[in-house]
């Protein structure tokens, strides 16, 4: 203030009108100023390489349903470490960013190996006409078991899908399933010969049945609502190839970004190069892409 002084005569009247809380407050944000300076981070923030860079949008271009956190699984599956903002971050330089879709939460932690659950889809062909997509999977490595499609299922059809699922009666001691009418009294013998006691979940409530419902979701969003069933054998043929990618390919967060074949064995990918050139094979006409560090 005081070098402020010598510039004007009228410096009086000048600091007549300036209070001191104005003052003082001028100070405080001087001080922020200076201190902001102070603590910036010195050089340049460490950025991913262009070829890097160019992968993630590959993928997301190629993939239009899958969010940062799926992309990193795969890239993980190529021993390729990269942070989840990172790749949200350069996402947005390919392609609008999406909300995240709400998963389920398993609430099932001991004894999954013993516990198998299946359920319905129901689907409509190109004429609208139902069609009846039945599907098993293992709660413990969300491994699908068995599968099978059928314009109109029964009680005695849905008895023979749990013998071809347990063949030699080594399945499960649970099996998890809703109050559907297709499962009778024949399909509770067949469960009852081959030592599994049925567990029925209460009406109203696909919450109980969580692992089973997120694969049946799984099955909406990342295939079937982006195709048009033509008969019964059609569906029957998609979800071949689905559940295939579904165990062989798909990294899945409930699972540690690992695929179900990979779960649990000893025998697990061993580490590669992170350099080199990498491969994609689509999956379901280009839906869906394996990726690969090419020979």
């Amino acid at each position: 203030m005081i070098m402020l002084s010598r510039l004007t005569n009228a410096w009086r009247r000048t600091l007549h009108i300036v209070s001191p809380d104005t003052l003082l407050r001028w100070h405080r944000d001087l001080f922020k100023i200076i201190w902001k300076r102070k603590s910036k981070r010195k050089g340049h923030p460490r950025r991913l390489s262009k070829k890097m860079i160019e992968l993630i949008g590959k993928i997301g271009l190629e993939n239009k349903l899958w969010g940062a956190e799926r992309i990193r699984g795969e890239l993980l599956k190529l021993s390729i470490k990269v942070s989840k903002r990172n790749i949200q971050k350069y996402l947005r330089m390919f392609r609008p960013t999406k909300k995240a879709g709400q998963t389920w939460e398993s609430f099932i932690k001991n004894h999954t190996g013993d516990i198998w659950a299946c359920d319905f889809l129901q689907l409509y062909d190109v004429f609208f006409r139902l069609v009846f997509a039945f599907l098993m999977i293992k709660h413990e490595n969300r491994d699908v078991i068995h599968f099978n499609v059928s314009r109109s299922p029964s009680d005695e059809w849905t008895a023979q899908q749990l013998r071809e699922a347990n063949p030699y009666c080594e399945g499960p001691k649970y099996i998890i399933r809703d109050n559907d009418g297709k499962y009778g009294s024949k399909f509770k013998a067949v469960a009852e010969g081959a030592g599994i006691k049925v567990v029925k979940i209460p009406p109203k409530s696909p919450n109980l049945n969580p692992i089973c419902e997120r694969f049946l979701g799984s099955v909406r969003h990342e295939c079937l609502d982006h195709i048009i069933i033509l008969n019964e054998n059609h569906p029957r043929k998609v979800l071949k190839e689905y559940v295939e990618y579904f165990r062989t390919a798909r990294p899945h967060q409930g699972l540690g970004q690992q695929t179900p074949q990979l779960y649990n064995n000893e025998s697990k990918t061993e580490t590669q190069n992170s350099e080199g050139k990498t491969i994609s094979l689509p999956v379901l006409g280009g839906l869906h892409h394996v990726y690969k560090r090419a020979a």
